[in-house]
């Protein structure tokens, strides 16, 4: 029997293998493995549950992460999955797997990032597990949120004339993170050195400790909005686009000059010789929200300042495309992170 690599078929692909096994032994489950959370119905509002781990040597580097933000990142990268389902989180349970060089300071300091936190957005910390690990610090959190069923938004549901739309900007997470990088080596080279942050806070404080939008969420709802299809931004816009348009049987046209990136993100592009439109497009890390509303929501949302309007959703023989200001349709690559293509 000829073995399959991780590397041959990708993360996502691994997905779609997993999923076609998990069948469903129970009708409380609504729906299972393919988006943002799991949705269960034990009564009249739907739960959603979300879980993502975070792994040191993958996910974070503590040479230049901070315990107390890595608990609070911890917390806000589950929070956007639910956010990203039109739900409103309300528990979470944490797990930890940590080696003996950590002491119980270094714990609580953790803690004290996931109890902010917890307090920012409003959800309670109810249990979890911790374990030993002989290869560093793993930390898992489950996200558990709620929400009336007709609120409850997915990746399948964008429309043909639907308005493709951003929150925030992009790109600033991942350039974010090559200035810590830079910063890294520049100390191993010689500890003495002072990291050269000026005029960069925001770049890595987008990396080091992300939000995520529920904010948008509670003043999407205020203005009667109901997005069509929602996804977070954590692997990079064109990637998370890909999976919007391809469960949703569409394609998309989004515009080169509508897509939001700070000033500091285009200026440090240029100073790592980097493609500022490549960081914006594929940066990820970002968890911001992508999300598709009614051509009839326009005069709604064209006013709000941290929404972006990209483009629109089309046909799906017509593809993902981005236009150039001179009109030219370009086909979109997907170039997100893959944990199992790295």
């Amino acid at each position: 029997m000829k073995l399959t690599s991780l590397q041959e078929i990708g993360e996502f692909g691994l997905i779609n293998e997993l999923k076609q096994s998990a069948t469903r032994q129970n009708a409380s489950t609504q729906y299972g493995i393919g988006d943002d959370a799991a949705v269960i119905e034990p009564g009249k509002k739907q739960v959603v549950i979300s879980t993502d781990m975070l792994v040191e040597g993958v996910h974070f580097d503590l040479t230049f992460c901070p315990l107390r933000h890595l608990g609070y990142k911890a917390v806000a990268v589950n929070v956007s999955d639910i956010a990203a389902m039109n739900a409103t989180p309300t528990q979470i349970l944490v797990s930890l797997a940590v080696g003996g060089r950590f002491s119980v300071e270094a714990i609580k300091e953790l803690y004290d990032g996931i109890r902010i936190a917890c307090e920012n957005y409003k959800v309670d910390l109810v249990g979890g597990d911790t374990t030993s690990s002989n290869s560093g610090l793993i930390i898992n959190v489950t996200a558990v949120g709620e929400a009336n069923p007709e609120d409850i938004v997915y990746r399948n549901t964008a429309q043909v004339n639907d308005l493709v739309c951003v929150t925030g900007d992009l790109g600033a997470a991942f350039l974010g993170l090559q200035i810590l990088e830079r910063e890294k080596q520049a100390f191993l080279a010689n500890p003495e050195m002072q990291p050269e942050l000026e005029q960069k806070e925001y770049l890595v404080q987008r990396q080091l400790r992300p939000e995520a939008r529920m904010d948008v969420i509670h003043e999407l709802r205020e203005l009667g909005v109901k997005p069509t299809s929602m996804i977070d931004i954590s692997d990079g816009l064109a990637s998370e686009l890909f999976h919007i348009c391809g469960q949703s049987g569409v394609g998309a046209a989004i515009y080169q000059d509508k897509l939001p990136a700070d000033e500091q993100v285009l200026n440090t592009a240029e100073e790592f010789r980097m493609d500022p439109l490549t960081c914006i497009l594929n940066g990820g890390e970002d968890y911001e929200l992508l999300f598709t509303v009614k051509l009839t929501d326009f005069d709604k949302i064209k006013n709000h300042p941290d929404i972006t309007i990209l483009g629109k959703i089309v046909p799906k023989e017509e593809g993902l495309n981005l236009v150039t200001p001179s009109g030219n349709a370009y086909p979109l690559k997907a170039q997100g992170w893959d944990h199992f293509q790295q």
